[in-house]
């Protein structure tokens, strides 16, 4: 895939070279969440490396790349059926947060699910999550209403119906 530039960040698909820099973002990210995550929530989350590996045998993920080649976030996505796409792992180091960074992984993970004919696209996410909460809805997505159990705490999904680009 070519980088799309945006800016100072560019969104491209993470490769295996990138597995240390995505678990030391979703590490970051998701520090000041510790404890009020269930320990198996939060490893779910935290993803080491092994596990990333996996992620990325079923998902695709992609990363933001500062010019310099430090990766500052990432998302995974997958279609789930012929219509409907979903969105996991998102994370911005602290220090990118606030620059767009999100958006820019956002947009592109819905961009690859748009030409994959993907009509709908749920995440997951927690109560403690605030920010991304705000910015899911900013963003165009709904509280589906549906709640599944996550390692002991609540799972709340969002949904959002992508338009069709003519």
């Amino acid at each position: 895939m070519k980088m799309r530039e945006e800016g100072s960040i560019s969104i491209r698909d993470a490769t295996s070279a990138d597995v240390p820099a995505v678990v030391h973002c979703l590490a970051e990210a998701f520090e000041e969440y510790r404890d009020s995550y269930t320990p198996g929530a939060f490893a779910d989350t935290v993803l080491n490396a092994d596990a990333l590996e996996r992620r990325m045998e079923s998902m695709c993920v992609l990363v933001a790349v500062t010019l310099s080649g430090q990766v500052v976030g990432t998302i995974a996505y997958q279609m789930v059926n012929p219509e409907e796409g979903h969105i996991r792992g998102m994370a911005v180091l602290p220090q990118a947060q606030g620059l767009g960074v999100a958006t820019q992984l956002l947009r592109a993970a819905e961009s690859k699910l748009r030409d994959k004919k993907c009509s709908r696209i749920t995440l997951d996410t927690t109560a403690p999550l605030g920010r991304a909460i705000h910015f899911y809805e900013r963003n165009g997505s709904r509280c589906s209403r549906r709640v599944t159990d996550f390692f002991g705490m609540p799972l709340i999904e969002y949904a959002k119906v992508l338009a069709s680009i003519c």
